[in-house]
């Protein structure tokens, strides 16, 4: 058995993890992340990528607390993308430098668009009738251009794993990590690596640990002896559709949220995915896949125009958002950090609140040791990067 001493072990390779474990080896911790899975999966490559600044959180102008949290983050994320910050996510595949706005002419979303243009950092600009995308040039009403950019969550996972490769380990996912503690305190972690790694069981003795993992963040306190903890599970059921379709990365506005939110992506053969959360993607977790295919394409026919779909398919997936419990089981307003002892539970709540987590944590942490780093392990400790899930779900048509 190897014995490593670090100061922060984290648990759980998604963009909370990833970023979080870029962040302490930059400001000199020593750092490993343990992932048992693919990097990114679950609700990280399921996630749509776009970089919120808040606008969905708003309606009639009125800025809400989650709104006033994220609004930083759209010029942090363009400054890391652009190499001009830290960490430098050059290279990061930007998919859209922004989000168009829309409505379906009915008087609540006209509120909404009369409305949402006040008091965010990235306001919503209106847009010339020649100027709208294609894909909405017939909609009713004016059209808003919000800078939001939006980013392939692929691409920022493999940057992010290349930038941190040699303290990230892939374990066993049969085998769950094991915990002794003394007091409040758990003194040391053993993990073991994943077969193909051919590296030899560990035993971690970190200062600090780190649960970043989502809703295996329950089992993992379980594991270390603690409670579950005040965990909610918010399930989405996403929809996709593939075929001839134009780019559009926006959304169509109903009340209080989004109607419907649609990015494009496309997949390994070149086809063009379009991927659907918003309101939809909530009414759809008490459908069947069939229903709520068609509940899909009934959406987009009413939200956009003289859209072509006789030639789609329409594919779903379902995705559990991991959050801290609220006392109304709505979506918290911001990251949240829950200290018991040296472990540190945590949510991101957002994909782009990932920077805001990791600046939380560090405020829990003691000063690094000044101790000789782990050198870092070979880079066949590295898990995969999770497939998107257009590349794993079934495709149907759907009249």
């Amino acid at each position: 058995m190897l014995t490593v001493e670090l100061d922060v072990l984290i648990f759980g390779g998604g963009v909370a993890g990833l970023w979080l474990l870029d962040e302490l080896r930059r400001t000199g911790y020593s750092a490993l992340l343990a992932e048992p899975h693919a990097l990114g999966s679950f609700q990280t490559i399921a996630s749509q990528g776009i970089i919120h600044g808040g606008l969905k959180y708003m309606f009639d102008g009125n800025l809400t607390p989650s709104a006033a949290v994220i609004s930083e983050m759209p010029a942090l994320w363009r400054s890391c993308i652009a190499g001009d910050g830290e960490p430098n996510l050059t290279g990061t595949t930007v998919l859209s430098d922004c989000c168009y706005i829309w409505g379906t002419g009915s008087f609540k979303s006209r509120i909404f668009l009369t409305g949402s243009a006040m008091a965010l950092r990235t306001r919503p600009m209106p847009v010339e009738p020649q100027d709208y995308p294609d894909s909405i040039r017939n909609v009713p009403g004016k059209v808003l251009r919000v800078g939001e950019q939006v980013i392939d969550p692929t691409s920022l996972v493999q940057i992010l794993a290349r930038r941190n490769a040699g303290h990230i380990l892939h374990t066993d996912p049969q085998q769950p990590p094991q915990f002794n503690r003394l007091g409040d305190r758990i003194t040391d972690a053993t993990l073991a690596p994943h077969p193909l790694t051919q590296i030899p069981q560990l035993q971690v003795r970190p200062r600090t640990l780190v649960l970043t993992a989502g809703r295996a963040n329950a089992t993992l306190r379980t594991h270390a002896g603690l409670s579950a903890g005040s965990m909610q599970l918010r399930p989405l059921h996403m929809a996709m559709v593939r075929g001839r379709l134009p780019r559009l990365f926006g959304h169509c506005i109903g009340y209080p949220r989004p109607r419907i939110t649609v990015t494009t992506n496309l997949d390994s053969q070149g086809r063009t995915i379009w991927q659907i959360g918003g309101q939809i993607a909530e009414d759809g977790v008490n459908m069947d896949e069939p229903t709520f295919r068609a509940h899909a394409r009934k959406e987009l026919l009413a939200c956009i125009p003289n859209l072509d779909l006789r030639e789609a398919e329409f594919s779903s997936y379902r995705v559990d958002r991991a959050e801290a419990a609220t006392a109304t089981g709505q979506k918290p307003d911001d990251v949240h950090v829950i200290q018991d002892g040296n472990l540190l539970t945590s949510f991101p709540t957002k994909l782009a609140l990932a920077p805001r987590l990791a600046r939380r944590i560090l405020q829990y942490l003691p000063q690094p040791q000044s101790t000789t780093p782990h050198p870092g392990f070979p880079d066949v400790s590295l898990p995969p990067v999770a497939l998107p899930p257009w590349e794993t779900c079934p495709w149907f048509t759907v009249r």
